[in-house]
C-alpha cells in the first residue's frame, strides 16, 4: 500500500491539471486488472488501452465545457484508486447531467 505522503505530489499534479487541461493518467494498472480477469489477457489489455485513449480524446474535445468545480471534484475523487479516463469522463458527464435537473428533484 503506497504511503499517503508519496501520493501527495501525484494528487497535486492531477488537481493542477484539472484546471488547465485533461490530466495525464497511467491507465495501465486498471487495464492490467481488467485483463487479468480474461482468458485472452493480451487482447483485453490492448482493447482496454484503446478504449481509454478514446475516452481521453472525448475529454480533450469537451474539457472546457465541463464546469471547473466539477473537473476539480472528479479528478480529486480519483486519488483513492487507479484512475482511468473512462471513470473521469463518466464522473464529468454525470455532473453535467445533474446540473440540468430541476432543483426540486434533488
Amino acid at each position: 500500500m503506497p504511503l499517503p505522503i508519496l501520493a501527495l505530489p501525484v494528487a497535486l499534479h492531477l488537481i493542477a491539471a484539472a484546471a488547465g487541461g485533461v490530466p495525464t493518467l497511467d491507465v495501465r494498472p486498471s487495464c492490467r486488472a481488467a485483463a487479468a480477469s480474461e482468458i485472452e489477457a493480451t487482447d483485453r489489455m490492448l482493447a482496454c488501452v484503446g478504449s481509454e485513449q478514446a475516452a481521453r480524446g472525448l475529454l480533450a474535445k469537451n474539457w472546457t465545457t465541463y464546469a471547473t468545480a466539477d473537473r476539480f471534484r472528479c479528478v480529486e475523487q480519483m486519488m483513492d484508486f487507479d484512475p482511468s479516463y473512462t471513470e473521469l469522463l463518466t464522473c464529468l458527464d454525470m455532473a453535467n447531467d445533474a446540473a440540468k435537473l430541476p432543483a426540486e428533484l434533488y
